[in-house]
């Protein structure tokens, strides 16, 4: 029965956290205003989304720095960075990651986009960004117009660089 009972509690624990420790916003539907934010970036300076009117933005949150699906994910971007510019994106990453695991991230990987710290989750919960079974933070991507506007949303943990792909095929589509 000892057995049976862990099972029991882990479930528990489980379905408690999904439900109250992940309490966040629903997610930006496509066609309304992106929440706006003011976090900080590998450097220590402040980078707001309004920074970023009149240029598309997608705006990109993942689990952790440096572990596999994370990596692969930044690297596809860093990869496809010139062209997100050449359609006039920015590409924006978001952890709740320190600045100094970003700097050491974005140095290791050579990344040319923009990492941002979110240590205590507030972004991710703004943009409704779930956590996996309440405890692995959410991967989820978001293209944004040049006005602010939600154009496009994908939503998936297991398929890391799809992401990219992702992207690149709306910008195409919109720009």
């Amino acid at each position: 029965m000892g057995k049976y009972a862990f099972v029991l509690v882990f479930a528990m624990v489980a379905i408690f956290a999904c439900s109250s420790a992940n309490a966040v916003n629903e997610v930006p539907t496509v066609g309304s205003v992106a929440p706006t934010f003011t976090l900080t970036n590998n450097e220590g300076k402040q980078v707001s989304l309004s920074d970023f009117k009149g240029k598309w933005v997608v705006l990109y949150f993942y689990p952790k720095d440096f572990t596999n699906g994370c990596t692969a994910e930044a690297c596809e971007f860093r990869d496809s960075y010139e062209e997100f510019k050449n359609l006039g994106a920015e590409v924006i990453g978001i952890s709740n990651d320190t600045q100094e695991s970003h700097r050491a991230f974005s140095t290791k990987h050579k990344l040319p986009f923009i990492l941002l710290s979110d240590p205590d989750g507030s972004v991710r919960k703004s943009y409704g960004v779930k956590k996996t079974l309440g405890l692995v933070p959410g991967r989820v991507s978001f293209v944004i117009d040049k006005n602010g506007v939600v154009r496009h949303v994908f939503s998936s943990q297991s398929k890391a660089t799809a992401h990219v792909a992702e992207a690149l095929a709306v910008l195409k589509t919109l720009t």
